[in-house]
């Protein structure tokens, strides 16, 4: 069976807008002054993401030299989020009956909302968990989104489904983790010491207690849909951020 091609691009939802900028600037600089701190944890300045890279990925996509990008942006351009959400919702209406006919009732009883609409998605992350589950020989830290009710992650499954089913997305043999990349090593420079594919692991047994309740960012609303390009590059202001090659507002 021939290995699977490299990713170049990934389909996301980008977290960084103009409402949660301060809010996870603020969050991410007090982490970073306090775990990289060497009377601390003493974690490598270059493990901490920065800013500009953080989002949530739906899926990994390959198109070597951007063969079969346009098709997977074409279909980006048409997704219809309202839509999707929509079903999601009906979906979770009939599987609670007695819910249902009570949110029928009140449907059909309410008036039309005035002034503008509520978002569609909102996000708020919230604690801090290892990739690896020997969490004292970690390599991967995230923020997971608080999801209590679950639409985010049908939502983003949804999209996921769609991609694969086009044939633009590998289809994944594990459940889609949605997670806010904070901390990882591969990073750090100079971390491939001694042997080759030796991975730089740390210690996070009390980085995850100390920041287990941290919130980084609050009911922010979820403003795109974006096909990115791996590999973030350095902007003007310092930051790093990915290529948006496509994006669509999520409306």
């Amino acid at each position: 069976m021939p290995p699977r091609p490299s990713p170049t691009h990934f389909l996301c939802l980008p977290l960084v807008t103009g409402l949660s900028r301060h809010q996870l600037s603020t969050s991410l600089s007090a982490f970073s002054t306090d775990v990289t701190s060497s009377d601390r944890f003493a974690i490598p300045e270059q493990a901490v993401r920065p800013l500009g890279t953080l989002h949530l990925t739906i899926g990994v996509m390959s198109f070597p030299k951007d063969e079969g990008l346009e098709k997977a942006v074409a279909l980006l351009k048409t997704l219809v989020p309202r839509k999707i959400l929509a079903n999601i919702k009906a979906a979770e209406a009939q599987a609670t009956t007695a819910t249902a006919g009570s949110a029928q009732e009140q449907s059909d009883t309410s008036t039309e909302p005035s002034g503008p609409l509520p978002p569609l998605l909102s996000v708020t992350l919230k604690g801090l968990h290892s990739m690896q589950p020997t969490t004292s020989r970690s390599s991967v830290l995230y923020a997971p989104p608080v999801d209590s009710e679950g639409t985010l992650l049908r939502f983003c499954e949804s999209l996921r489904t769609t991609f694969q089913e086009a044939g633009l997305m590998a289809v994944e043999n594990r459940p889609l983790l949605l997670h806010a990349t904070i901390i990882n090593t591969i990073y750090v420079k100079g971390r491939s010491r001694g042997k080759r594919h030796e991975k730089l692991t740390i210690d996070a047994r009390g980085i995850l207690d100390r920041y287990d309740d941290f919130v980084w960012m609050e009911d922010v609303p979820v403003e795109k849909i974006a096909i990115c390009r791996m590999g973030a590059k350095k902007q003007e202001d310092g930051d790093e951020a990915y290529e948006v090659v496509a994006e669509i507002d999520l409306i």
